[in-house]
């Protein structure tokens, strides 16, 4: 091991001397308190050591011991529902040795050692295995079945498999490999800088199904996509996210708080345990990850969340999983960036960046993807990245959010003005955009309804139109628009108010399938349509095809239960003929 002492000590940056025989990105332990750190620059025999941990009181002379391992994560049984700090110590093992104040230098295992798992082979001993291949399963928890596979860079004859209650570290199977005998054990170790291998990345043909209108119709995300969602403060990041979490379609979820305040993460640690996944019945916790790493923590702590959290995500993508991973807010891992490169007196970028935030977050973003992993049996898994970005006072145009946008194919604008108006999801339709949707459009038309992609651009063009509308209206009064401007008006009102607007806390409203938001599109465009005819024949009946009683029925419709839709549908649909018909067959005078 290479032993050195300290040099300097700069806030999170420590310099140390006597370091020759280290690597960069080794782990050090940090003084006689031994706190954790990473190697991130070497000068000769001058290591620059970012501290996870905070450093006040350490002085020059003080012991630095570098582990010659890169900063890596555990990965096995006992992840799922676990509550992580940014370098995967779990909290609830830190709280019983130290209380609720974290203590420097508390050495806790990620995985726990005492637990047992029962182990069921799947391989059988003579079966040849290579990376990837699954040797056998966990039933970690009521809904999540890990599987114990194969390590990158192994492979031979199955000798031995066993079967049983382990712990992690107990070897269930022996490898006979070209170097000899290889024990395995239900649990690996994984560089957390170094994207996880895999076979082939698919196209992004199939859309990840949130259950949000907005979302799901307009600015959709391919499974295995990009999406980042900035926005001011209040204006719903995380309310989003949550929703997200909750509702997409994802086997996994893997929640990153990153440099978030306490009181938003202590609202994540307590509602997502009581939270109701609506797939199982059982608690959503049962197949999350969350980390937490609160804006008071160690700010390079910060910076190594975000891997810490992408690679949990990666190893159950390889299982054959889709996983969705919630980073909150990769502003504040940004922020870490700049900070420590301040200290090592990097040439500092824009707005003090350094010049490789945006590789940095390439990196980051490029290990999302819809994959076929390792092993023989040809596992397809998708791991969705979903980036909250808090630009300083909402404005977009900062480096962040710019370097963000030239990676990400989803952009979801929130805006600060829908959400004093109560608007939620607070996304704007005229800003936002999804790259994926020509991708998907198939998709949506061949496995829902072959009108999708037509009626979602028709109720895109009545929204720009009114906005175009609106400017006239600021300027000369509504007197001045057409009757079919004024109809046209009312159209898209009706899209902002019955089918963009969602209520999160209503039972029914806070999940729409795809069929409902098909038939929901279906009548907010029957309306228009029919009224439009009507209005081409009788010119003076404009306020009366506005006023009509079913359109308080259109709106209502949101909250139709599953079961009941085809026949409320049918319902509505005819007494909106049944009343255009009446107004159109009324005396003009």
């Amino acid at each position: 091991m290479s032993r050195g002492t300290i040099k300097k000590v700069a806030g999170p940056l420590v310099i140390a001397k006597g370091m020759r025989d280290a690597n960069m990105f080794d782990v050090v332990r940090v003084s006689d308190q031994r706190l954790i750190g990473e190697i991130i620059e070497m000068h000769g025999d001058e290591a620059s050591i970012q501290v996870y941990e905070e450093t006040s009181g350490l002085g020059p002379g003080e012991p630095v011991e570098s582990m010659q391992v890169p900063m890596s994560v555990e990965l096995g049984p006992g992840l799922i529902a676990s509550i992580y700090d940014g370098i995967q110590r779990p909290l609830d093992d830190i709280m019983k040795i130290s209380g609720n104040s974290l203590q420097r230098g508390v050495e806790v295992a990620s995985l726990k050692r005492d637990r047992k798992w029962e182990f069921v082979p799947v391989a059988k001993a003579g079966d040849k295995v290579v990376a990837g291949d699954v040797l056998g399963t966990v039933q970690e928890t009521i809904v999540v079945q890990q599987k114990i596979m194969v390590p990158f860079g192994v492979e031979g004859t199955v000798k031995e498999i066993k079967a049983g209650e382990f712990t992690v570290e107990e070897v269930v199977a022996v490898l006979e490999t070209e170097d000899g005998e290889k024990e395995l054990t239900m649990m690996q170790r994984w560089p957390v800088r170094k994207g996880r291998p895999y076979v082939k990345k698919l196209p992004p043909q199939k859309p990840l199904i949130t259950g949000q209108r907005v979302v799901d119709t307009f600015f959709p995300i391919a499974k295995g996509g990009v999406a980042s969602v900035p926005g001011p403060f209040g204006s719903g990041k995380t309310v989003i996210q949550h929703q997200l979490a909750k509702w997409a379609e994802a086997d996994i979820v893997v929640y990153i708080g990153c440099g978030e305040r306490g009181n938003e993460m202590t609202d994540v640690l307590n509602e997502f345990p009581e939270l109701k996944d609506p797939k199982t019945g059982q608690s959503l916790m049962e197949r999350t990850v969350l980390i937490a790493n609160t804006s008071d923590m160690p700010v390079a702590a910060r910076e190594a969340s975000i891997y810490t959290g992408i690679t949990i995500a990666e190893y159950f993508r390889d299982m054959g999983y889709s996983v969705a991973l919630m980073a909150d807010s990769t502003s504040r891992w940004a922020e870490a960036l700049r900070e420590m490169s301040g200290r090592l007196e990097e040439m500092p970028g824009e707005e003090g960046y350094p010049a490789y935030l945006g590789s940095r977050l390439a990196q980051f973003y490029e290990r999302a993807g819809h994959v076929i992993s390792l092993g023989s049996d040809g596992r397809e898994g998708a791991l969705s990245v979903i980036g909250a970005v808090s630009p300083p006072g909402g404005d977009i145009s900062e480096p962040v959010s710019q370097a963000t946008l030239r990676i990400v194919k989803v952009f979801w604008g929130l805006d600060s003005a829908l959400a004093y108006k109560r608007h939620f999801p607070a996304i704007n339709w005229l800003t936002s955009y999804s790259l994926y949707v020509d991708h998907m459009g198939p998709w949506f038309d061949q496995e829902v309804a072959s009108d999708w992609m037509e009626n979602r651009q028709k109720m895109m063009s009545l929204l720009q139109d009114e906005a175009e509308l609106e400017e006239i209206v600021k300027m000369v009064g509504m007197d001045a628009l057409s009757a079919t401007d004024r109809l046209k008006m009312e159209a898209a009102r009706s899209i902002r108010e019955d089918f963009l607007h969602q209520n999160s806390f209503h039972e029914i409203d806070t999940y729409t399938s795809l069929k409902k938001q098909h038939l929901m599109m279906r009548l907010v465009l029957a309306f228009y349509e029919e009224a439009s005819q009507a209005l081409a024949e009788h010119p003076r009946k404009m306020q009366a095809l506005i006023n009509m009683e079913v359109r308080e029925r259109i709106g209502r419709f949101k909250y139709t239960k599953e079961e009941e839709l085809d026949k409320e549908y049918e319902a509505i649909k005819s007494e909106l003929e049944r009343e255009v018909a009446a107004i159109a067959g009324k005396e003009d005078f």
